[in-house]
């Protein structure tokens, strides 16, 4: 390639790294706090999962428009963003009940929202545009690795250091402290022209996106009832009578399977097209989803994992690449926040929906539906969303 990933990139694909190990120190323990000590099913599993990702959806935007306004702002919001969610997600492992884990679940997400759009903004500023993929597919690598280490040392808390689950997630704060570090001092953020700044409208109005990026983030919110929470995943696995660690292990099976194709799947989409990768990517999850709607054996869902990982993990970063070539540069925070609440609004309805055709019809005919779903969107997609280009 003729560019290489500027510093930037690399100190928020690091960033990415430890904040995911942090993060799955706790996330794996979420349905089986829910399953166990809390006593509660998988309608409540949708639920917090739902209101965690859909809690800061306006936030998205405004932080994404705020970070356009003016250079410099980017940074902050994305310190800001990081700090909040390092703080609450430890709190996790002195939870009694399900709402005291709905409203720390949910925090943690306000900081996501807060930092998610000035981080994808500040990544498409410092990555030359073509080699947008391999930006985002690099920090989904390094955001999928980091979730395997954190899986892999919570089992070794568990196994050999005889830690409690409540422990591990406690123990979650040494991975955050590095994240902040690593943002404070290694993040520069790149110098931007302000001369338009002031012309752009105000950030509610749908219109002020283009027709391409206005389909495009319809179909991904109709794709968000399909893509539902992967924590249903080791939902199933602990119905299928896996014990913690096991399910701990498919986890990290799943994150290091998604890391292995994410910068391969970057790379790949600059070379052939953002949109042709997504639509691979759905496909994927579309086909993996009605392979888990099948299964009954622990064995089976292994290998519906490992399936599952290798092909939705080259789509990841091409999914996110695809804002940036829509919006121009003044404009990429508010464009990724209007990308990040597409998905945030949809969360909610998604996951209750998923979580009650489980409870009333079982695991399989909620599998099948979100892979019958999934795949109308691939349709859709292709059919309507693509815009004309590179993609």
């Amino acid at each position: 390639m003729k560019y290489k990933l500027p510093r930037t990139v690399v100190i928020l694909g690091l960033v990415s790294f430890f904040n995911d190990m942090a993060s799955e120190m706790v996330t794996p323990f979420i349905p089986i706090l829910i399953a166990t000590v809390l006593g509660a099913g998988p309608v409540v599993l949708g639920l917090v999962e739902g209101v965690a990702d859909a809690a800061a959806s306006f936030l998205k935007l405004w932080a994404g428009r705020f970070s356009d306004i003016k250079a410099g702002r980017r940074k902050r919001l994305v310190v800001s963003g990081y700090a909040l969610s390092n703080f609450a997600r430890p709190l996790l492992g002195l939870v009694s009940s399900w709402g005291a884990l709905l409203l720390l679940r949910s925090v943690d997400r306000v900081g996501k929202g807060i930092r998610n759009a000035p981080r994808d903004a500040l990544m498409a500023d410092a990555a030359h545009s073509s080699m947008h993929g391999h930006a985002f597919g690099f920090q989904r690598a390094l955001d999928n690795a980091g979730a395997m280490c954190g899986s892999l040392l919570a089992i070794a808390a568990l196994m050999w250091m005889g830690l409690s689950v409540s422990e591990v997630i406690l123990w979650s704060v040494v991975p955050g402290v590095v994240v902040m570090l690593l943002l404070v001092f290694g993040v520069q953020e790149p110098p931007r022209q302000e001369a338009r700044m002031e012309s752009l409208r105000a950030p509610l109005v749908w219109s002020v996106l283009s027709r391409p990026t206005r389909r495009y983030l319809l179909v991904l919110a109709l794709f968000t009832f399909a893509r539902v929470s992967e924590s249903f995943i080791l939902l199933r696995g602990n119905e299928l009578g896996m014990s913690v660690v096991q399910i701990l292990l498919l986890w990290a099976t799943l994150n290091i399977t998604k890391a292995a194709t994410s910068t391969h799947g970057g790379r790949m989409a600059d070379a052939f097209g953002l949109g042709h990768l997504t639509m691979t990517g759905w496909l994927g999850y579309a086909l993996s989803f009605f392979a888990f709607s099948q299964m009954e054996q622990v064995y089976s869902l292994w290998i519906s994992v490992v399936a599952y990982g290798l092909v939705t993990g080259l789509s990841e970063g091409s999914e996110r690449a695809l804002i940036s070539v829509y919006a121009n540069e003044n404009e990429r925070g508010t464009a990724f926040g209007w990308y990040h609440l597409a998905v945030g609004l949809s969360a909610i309805p998604a996951g209750v929906l998923f979580g009650t055709l489980w409870h009333y019809w079982g695991a399989g005919a909620a599998f099948l539906f979100a892979g019958s779903l999934a795949l109308a969107c691939v349709l859709l997609l292709r059919l309507w969303g693509f815009a004309k280009g590179r993609l």
